[in-house]
């Protein structure tokens, strides 16, 4: 069975650092093979046979394609990383300049960088970069294949939490009619951010013939429904409100996980008096302080105050909202000063040592942690939640243009079916949508979960596109992120107030 092929951290690719001008060598007239040596790598290679450092590209796709058909060849998931002894094939200058008139490295159009099984490749967009994230993925990769032998897998991962940089990538695809097989989706109202109607083709009769609607809840097959119709088949189900604390710095301590927000107070105070930083956070991407002021909300307005608030039902101006604001504030002053350079993952590193004490995040923390072997966290509802679930869903949609579209629909009933699911969510950190999945597969924290979204309020995530859409989305985001900058309460409730209506949800 060929291996999977993989594309590393987009972005990642698109900043290869550049070399200065070197002596071009003669360019290979009918193209050539060479042999990787210590001080080489892609750019430099491609500067000296073409004059030109970003034809790697072509040197790329061209030794993929030969490894294709003779595995001597080294096969290249990153341009990044060549190894020394690799067998590559420089193609002809000729070649390399037909190559790069067609290829768009801002389109990520990475399937023309990879060879394609006899039955065609299939391009899967999304996001999942990091630790059980992209294991699951690799897991429900290993069903397809053992499914569809025939068809290569190309991994077009972009990096960024909650999608920041590849749904702004995606949607200059969708545009210009060059879009993947299928892209990662968060279910509910983001699928409005793609014109549904005009760009993807609804999915219902994937849901028919794989008997989706009976085993999915109820309350999922509502949020998933956009003007009478599905658009993504779910792949899981993650809850955003969860509270992870390091076990051995709480027992040490004396502490037990705070249930409300005077009681956070007073375990952060002993922390900080310990010496453990008491709160971490993560605010590099932009996203994960929002993330955390919903989960403040949902546990100071309770869970019908919260769903109002994306209704109509419940004022921006409300008592409850300042009130929310005050709380996240009081979180905010127990924070790590570094958190503007830190991802999600890189705050959780401060529990990892031991050197942390809190974190709220979503549950694909109990997959980072697993993927890391680290094994000393706790959990527990953030202050106020205790029955209520913040829930999001990752769904996968399939584009009306998309070049390999059988391929694409059979890669969302895998993504739908047990089988699937199985393989994904206990690697990912999360549980499955469907309703028969096997609780043996899922470690302590998931089989909570389960019990917990099958008893809870069930309210939706704004920050991961279930309750809102995605330009209210980006305006709360905005609004959160100058508050934990600026700390001013009355603009923020006022930024908040104008979001909604912004977003004519608000008068």
């Amino acid at each position: 069975m060929k291996k999977l092929l993989i594309v590393a951290t987009l972005l990642a690719i698109l900043v290869i650092v550049m070399p200065a001008a070197l002596t071009a060598a003669a360019p290979p007239a009918q193209g050539e093979d060479y042999i990787v040596q210590a001080d080489d790598w892609l750019s430099k290679l491609a500067d000296k046979f073409y004059g030109d450092v970003n034809a790697y590209w072509a040197i790329m796709s061209a030794t993929n394609k030969a490894h294709a058909e003779d595995p001597s060849y080294a096969k290249i998931d990153n341009p990044d990383q060549i190894e020394v002894g690799a067998k590559l094939r420089i193609p002809s200058k000729e070649e390399a300049e037909a190559f790069m008139a067609s290829f768009d490295p801002t389109m990520f159009n990475v399937g023309e960088l990879f060879a394609s099984g006899a039955s065609g490749q299939l391009v899967v967009g999304s996001w999942w970069t990091a630790g059980g994230e992209a294991e699951g993925l690799n897991g429900m990769f290993e069903v397809y294949k053992q499914l569809y032998p025939d068809v290569e897998i190309v991994n077009a991962t972009v990096a960024g939490g909650a999608g920041t940089n590849f749904k702004a990538q995606l949607a200059t695809r969708l545009v210009g009619g060059a879009p993947p097989d299928t892209f990662q989706l968060h279910a509910g109202l983001e699928v409005e951010t793609y014109s549904p109607e005009k760009y993807l083709d609804p999915v219902d009769d994937i849901y028919a013939s794989e008997g989706l609607e009976e085993v999915f809840p109820p309350d999922l097959l509502q949020l998933l429904k956009y003007k009478g119709h599905y658009w993504g088949v779910p792949a899981n189900i993650h809850r955003s409100n969860v509270l992870w604390y390091n076990k051995a710095v709480f027992e040490a301590n004396g502490l037990t996980p705070p249930t409300t927000f005077a009681e956070f107070k007073e375990v952060a105070d002993k922390l900080q008096a310990a010496g453990v930083q008491p709160f971490v956070i993560g605010t590099k991407d932009g996203w994960e302080a929002a993330h955390v002021f919903e989960d403040v909300l949902a546990g100071t307005l309770g869970a019908d105050g919260y769903r109002g608030l994306w209704t109509g039902e419940t004022s921006w101006m409300d008592p409850k909202v300042t009130e929310a604001l005050e709380n996240f504030k009081m979180m905010l002053s127990y924070a790590n000063p570094d958190h503007p350079a830190l991802t999600w993952d890189g705050a959780g590193e401060y529990l990892v040592s031991g050197k942390g004490g809190m974190m709220i995040m979503g549950d694909w923390t109990d997959g980072w942690f697993t993927s890391k072997g680290f094994t000393g966290y706790g959990w527990a509802p953030p202050p106020g939640t205790q029955g209520i679930f913040v829930a999001l869903s990752d769904s996968f949609a399939l584009p009306k243009d998309a070049p390999n579209k059988q391929n694409a629909i059979n890669w969302l009933k895998v993504v739908g079916s047990k089988a699937g699911q199985e393989a994904f969510n206990p690697k990912k950190g999360s549980i499955c949508a469907r309703t028969d999945c096997d609780p043996a597969l899922f470690n302590e924290y998931l089989q909570s979960a389960m019990v917990d979204w099958s008893k809870d309020a069930i309210v939706p995530s704004v920050v991961h596109g279930a309750a809102a859409i995605e330009s209210w989305v980006t305006d709360y985001k905005d609004v959160i992120t100058l508050f934990v900058a600026s700390g001013d309460v009355a603009s923020a409730q006022a930024g908040l107030q104008q979001a909604c209506v912004d977003a004519g949800v608000c008068q």
